[in-house]
């Protein structure tokens, strides 16, 4: 007889991305309030904190020379520069959940999902998406703040980062007023890459 399978189960790294407007903050804070042991990546950054934030749990503060540091260590697994502040996500947090048997969720735009998808193969990558373009453009209109010019850059975007579908593993559609069957996808998913045969083993 061979071995004994002992069916342990890998902690994954799960990417939320999508198009604006899809409700991926929605999805992760619903996340946040279901029983299963995630944890939440928080990003770094070399901004000033502001009143009531706190290091390590809003964000991590460093000094741009300490973030600098981070990069030239390869410590980030993806960073950029947005509106002139440097963020990033450090690998130490997500090795120690990972090593403490977590699963860890990220929620970033589609760009830093191919930059972990290259940097990390075994992530699982899910896009959530609008049922249409229509709904697209009114969840856009109706949540406001921006000028009809800022919503059709958006909408562009949206339509470039579309074509990004194929790139991910997993699509999920979050359908006005259905929000719960959205998360409900993610988790099935989660459950199912759970079950595989030939699990995705995640190394930093």
């Amino acid at each position: 007889m061979g071995e004994p399978h002992s069916f342990e189960t890998h902690p994954l790294l799960i990417v939320i991305s999508g198009t604006p407007g899809a409700g991926k903050d929605s999805v992760v804070r619903r996340l946040k309030a279901c029983a299963h042991p995630f944890h939440f990546v928080v990003t770094a950054t070399d901004r000033l904190p502001r009143p009531g934030e706190v290091h390590g749990r809003d964000y991590f503060f460093y000094t741009t020379d300490e973030f600098a540091g981070l990069i030239e260590n390869d410590e980030l697994l993806e960073h950029a520069v947005v509106y002139g502040q440097h963020k990033g996500v450090p690998k130490q947090q997500v090795r120690d959940a990972l090593d403490s048997g977590k699963d860890v969720v990220m929620r970033i735009d589609v760009q830093g999902a191919a930059a972990i998808r290259r940097l990390v193969p075994e992530a699982v990558l899910i896009f959530l998406t609008a049922p249409s373009e229509e709904e697209l453009e009114r969840r856009l209109r109706k949540r406001g703040g921006d000028s009809p010019d800022q919503i059709e850059k958006r909408l562009a975007t949206a339509r470039e980062e579309m074509a990004c579908l194929p790139e991910f593993d997993y699509v999920v559609v979050n359908r006005e007023g259905k929000l719960d069957q959205a998360v409900d996808d993610v988790l099935a998913i989660v459950r199912a890459e759970h079950r595989r045969t030939k699990p995705r083993v995640v190394r930093l």
